[in-house]
């Protein structure tokens, strides 16, 4: 299983301006490789093959005066730019076909020299390392200073430099790790849960535990709102204008690191304690477009979901999804009878067949524990087997790190 491990990198002046020039040389060969496959297209011709693009984008054009420039970064830096513009003509063409999972995409557009966010791929044949004094040695750029908040569980197979909308750098390795030695470091337990996602509280659990919302967006919004009135009053294409366009994204990246460190604890901390979790398949792109959208938003279910997906794969536990429209709430869970829909202002309600007085967020996370097919699992019962795999776009450790540390 592949993963990956980001940390925070801190280039002096030097090494900042040769990122900048191999972020710009790799955003040139892209839009070639683009502007290249769209005159075959428009032309009716085939399209040119990697090789082909290869040899004329980059071996060839560093021969030439207008792209002599190429030849100031690593080869391999381009040979990636060029993977990229290929892997998302594939991605395109399998959309259309509908082979490829997920919402549709459309072609590869070119980049912007005016992107907030840039970033560049060595492999190993680049032969960058690190040195004995822990620092990132990049070809034709350094040895970067790194933030090590952690040791690597094995030899990195690449790493992408990333520079962010705010302006930070950070290093993400890619590592293969162990399935075996990873199950075996979790403890040993039978128990199972049931989560019922929600807005007042985060999560529910079946055994009644209640995980407040830290709401990071919403604590922000007073901060985020004086920011971004500073950058609507600066003149457009002015130095004044980049820094508090700068002052903004930092006070979002703040928000998005904290939400993310919050996510990773929570999803850890369930996926160490209970060998089977049953959550609900919620419909966040529809709720994104009701009125409740900023806290939908704000509490990233989809983000928390897919951390719990790809940690039940490596981990060895047992991560079961049912239907969004299971009537959970509306379900006594004592009884089973399903008592209809209730307004969300009903936060308690007493079953008229039974008389059993419920939780409503409770209620629903037994009853997610129960449709999943994990109850049995309370008096010894092995759970419902086969892990849901984690998608390879998802795994990380813990992706970008709040501050210094590595998240």
């Amino acid at each position: 299983m592949q993963l990956r491990y980001a940390f925070r990198l801190y280039p002096d002046a030097a090494q900042q301006a040769a990122l900048a020039r191999a972020f710009g040389c790799a955003r040139v060969v892209f839009n070639d490789a683009v502007r290249a496959r769209e005159d075959a297209r428009k032309a009716g011709q085939p399209f040119p093959t990697a090789g082909q693009l290869s040899r004329k984008l980059i071996t060839e054009a560093k021969r030439t005066t207008e792209r002599s420039w190429l030849g100031e970064v690593s080869a391999v830096v381009l040979q990636q730019s060029l993977r990229d513009a290929e892997k998302a003509y594939r991605n395109f063409f399998a959309s259309l076909k509908g082979t490829r999972k997920g919402p549709k995409v459309g072609p590869p557009r070119l980049k912007s020299r005016k992107d907030t966010r840039q970033s560049i791929r060595f492999t190993a044949n680049a032969r960058w390392s690190i040195t004995d004094q822990g620092r990132l040695n990049l070809p034709k750029i350094g040895a970067v200073k790194v933030k090590w908040s952690r040791t690597l569980p094995a030899v990195p197979t690449s790493v992408t430099v990333i520079k962010d909308a705010a302006g930070r750098f950070f290093g993400s390795f890619v590592i293969d790790t162990d399935p075996a030695a990873d199950q075996a470091r979790m403890p040993e337990t039978d128990r199972t849960v049931g989560i019922d996602l929600g807005l007042t509280h985060f999560a529910v659990l079946s055994d009644g535990t209640k995980i407040d919302s830290p709401r990071f967006l919403r604590r922000a919004e007073k901060k985020l709102k004086k920011a971004q009135k500073e950058l609507s009053r600066k003149q457009k294409g002015s130095r004044n204008r980049a820094k508090a366009r700068l002052k903004v994204a930092r006070a979002h990246a703040t928000v998005a690191d904290a939400r993310r460190e919050f996510h990773h604890q929570l999803s850890t901390k369930l996926i160490c304690e209970n060998q089977g979790i049953a959550v609900e398949d919620l419909s966040v792109a529809g709720l994104a477009r009701t009125k409740l959208a900023k806290s939908v938003h704000d509490a990233g279910w989809s983000s928390f979901v897919s951390m719990l997906e790809y940690k039940a794969d490596r981990y060895g536990r047992t991560l079961v999804k049912i239907g969004r429209f299971t009537p959970t709430s509306q379900t006594c869970s004592t009884c089973g009878a399903v008592d209809g829909p209730k307004p969300l202002s009903v936060r308690e309600w007493t079953c008229t067949a039974c008389g059993a007085v419920h939780d409503r967020d409770t209620n629903a996370a037994i009853n997610v524990k129960t449709a999943a097919g994990l109850a049995v699992s309370a008096c010894g019962a092995p759970v419902r087997p086969g892990a849901v795999p984690a998608q390879r776009e998802e795994t990380g450790s813990h992706g970008l790190p709040a501050g210094n540390r590595a998240a």
